[in-house]
């Protein structure tokens, strides 16, 4: 059958049924582990990273002591080349933020990144 999106090209089956937002597996597993500061307004430190076995023996810490694991391996990727004990470089902040948020959520704790608007300058929302 053809169609006009037919580019007239063979796929094999295997190449047919793969999806297009398809990323390889990683050979090797990165894992970081964030630490927010007592002054909630400063940005989370990174506390252990590592790939590999060193990854596994994270991950395994944290199921053992109960804390909320997300995946994102682009993230860690970029978060694991950061000095530990530094804050998070700015460009991860909204994909920390946004993972934080589903912690407190996961939690049951409240929000900090829910904000309310309250009257600024005479202005009401």
């Amino acid at each position: 059958m053809v169609d006009k999106y037919d580019d007239g090209r063979k796929n094999s089956r295997d190449e047919a049924l793969k999806p297009v937002n398809a990323k390889p597996i990683p050979k090797q597993k990165t894992a970081v582990s964030l630490k927010e500061q007592e002054n909630k307004r400063l940005a989370p430190l990174i506390t252990a990273a590592g790939r590999g076995t060193m990854a596994e023996k994270i991950l395994q810490l944290a199921f053992e002591n109960g804390i909320k694991v997300r995946e994102d391996s682009d993230l860690a990727d970029m978060l694991a080349k950061i000095e530990i004990d530094s804050p998070i470089p700015s460009e991860a902040f909204l994909a920390v933020a946004e993972i934080l948020s589903y912690v407190y959520r996961a939690n049951g704790q409240p929000n900090p990144f829910d904000v309310k608007l309250e009257t600024f300058g005479g202005i009401e929302d």
